[in-house]
């Protein structure tokens, strides 16, 4: 519990309207998308500044009390739950794009900006900025930048880190640092804007952001190929990738999200299907029509049923629209959703979708399985009831295996959606102790008192994760 002297500092520095520690208040901030965790923050605070963000992490840091920097809260790690308390920040006054340089081809914004505005506002200026999470709607541009956000198109593109070309950010100790610039090349020391992208909010508080954008695409084309196995369609992503074509989107569902999406959207989606894949391209139309072409008739050798061009944009966005809702589609069918997303090297997504297939037979769950096969990133969809205890000790020991599954195969236990609080009994699996030490080692030098997002990435045990 903060002593009533660290709220009358918050409130002097910011003002009373930007400080709430209501019930009300202290419950809104209390969770996120992650499945069964909640903790409660003592404070929420609104800050309109790099400067007021300062004040605020001085004051926490002065009295030893914990801060949690917050997007929308849609990560999925429980990456954002104050499992120890403290100070929530949140970061909706500080939602401006600051600047669109063209010269540069560069985007300057702060962390509270929501990412599919942002996007509409550079295409409307015939720019790109290619990271496209499921949850851009409402996720913020500091959120994705926290958590390293992926999407539908990060395998032409690649991820949000390969966007970043510099941040502000506040240490743990008060201090403004500034990262990288408008640079298309800076080796000057240590590569902090990497360092700090995928941090999870546990090395500084980032208050603003230099985007890379690109030209936007001439044109695009979508396709729909269908199958009747998960192992044609694995195959057609790898012949795909081995013709040397890199698609924008290569998508896959298979037939338990088919049904529940389709139940969910009505696109015309082929709930008989083993699989299918959602396959886009995009740049100049010569180059477009030619990969479209070479890309349907490898589906057809490969054993597609039928292979399907979107006749309209509006069309394309539809079939875009019902993989986005695969997650909203599932949820409607139990009470608790637990999503992932264990990443294989793609030559492994057939082997991988089995043995999940397996492992959920084995603890007799229910389980839909999506994701982007381009770069083997699968998100198995538990639908359980985090009420029924047993039931839930049963996904943890399924997850457990998964990851051991995908680990096994050259993969890791998390390909966009963070460590966490959920995943920090696993990173050890991934890195190794040395990775772990090493690790440590940044967090205690950038933030000796573990002030910032603790409870997150490190953890002593894989038990009860879940309950």
């Amino acid at each position: 519990m903060i002593e009533s002297a660290i709220k009358e500092r918050l409130v002097a520095a910011l003002g009373a309207e930007y400080v709430l520690d209501s019930n009300e208040s202290k419950l809104v901030y209390s969770y996120d998308a992650t499945p069964g965790m909640q903790a409660m923050p003592d404070v929420i605070v609104f800050p309109g500044s790099t400067e007021d963000v300062q004040r605020i992490v001085k004051i926490c840091q002065e009295t030893g009390t914990p801060i949690v920097a917050r997007g929308s809260g849609t990560n999925l790690s429980g990456g954002t739950c104050p499992l120890e308390g403290g100070v929530v920040i949140t970061f909706q006054r500080m939602n401006h794009i600051l600047e669109l340089d063209e010269e540069n081809l560069t985007l300057t914004v702060q962390p509270g900006v929501i990412t599919q505005d942002m996007i509409k506002y550079v295409e409307k200026n015939g720019l790109f900025y290619p990271p496209d999470p499921s949850s851009m709607k409402i996720s913020t541009i500091g959120g994705n930048i926290a958590e390293n956000s992926g999407g539908l198109r990060g395998l032409k593109y690649g991820v949000t880190r390969d966007y970043v070309l510099g941040l502000t950010a506040v240490l743990a100790n008060g201090e403004v640092i500034r990262t990288g610039g408008k640079l298309a090349k800076d080796v000057a020391g240590y590569d902090m804007t990497r360092l700090l992208v995928g941090s999870e909010g546990t090395l500084a508080v980032i208050t603003e952001a230099i985007l890379k954008l690109i030209p936007m695409p001439e044109t695009k084309k979508t396709l729909l190929a269908v199958y009747e196995d998960m192992d044609q369609a694995a195959q057609s992503v790898s012949a795909i990738i081995a013709h040397k074509i890199i698609p924008t989107t290569l998508e896959f569902l298979d037939q338990a999200t088919i049904k529940v999406v389709e139940a969910f959207a009505h696109v015309g989606l082929p709930t008989e299907a083993g699989a299918v894949l959602l396959i886009e391209q995009d740049g100049a139309p010569e180059v477009v029509d030619r990969d479209i072409e070479k890309m349907a008739k490898l589906c057809q050798e490969l054993g597609a049923s039928s292979v399907e061009k979107a006749n309209s944009e509006e069309e394309a966005d539809a079939l875009r629209s019902a993989r986005r809702a695969a997650l909203s589609a599932c949820a409607r069918l139990k009470p608790t959703t637990i999503l992932e997303d264990a990443t294989v090297p793609r030559s492994k997504v057939a082997e991988m979708v089995r043995a999940i297939n397996e492992i959920t037979e084995k603890y007799g769950l229910e389980v839909c399985t999506f994701g982007h096969a381009g770069d083997g990133n699968l998100h198995p969809t538990f639908l359980t009831d985090a009420r029924n205890t047993e039931e839930m000790a049963r996904v943890e020991q399924a997850f457990g295996e998964i990851f051991a599954k995908a680990i096994a195969l050259g993969g890791t236990i998390t390909g966009e959606h963070g460590v966490g609080a959920m995943k920090a009994p696993y990173l050890e699996w991934k890195v190794g102790k040395a990775g772990i030490g090493a690790m440590r080692a940044i967090k205690t030098a950038l933030d000796p008192h573990n002030l910032l997002n603790p409870g997150k990435l490190f953890s002593e045990s894989a038990e009860g994760v879940f309950s």
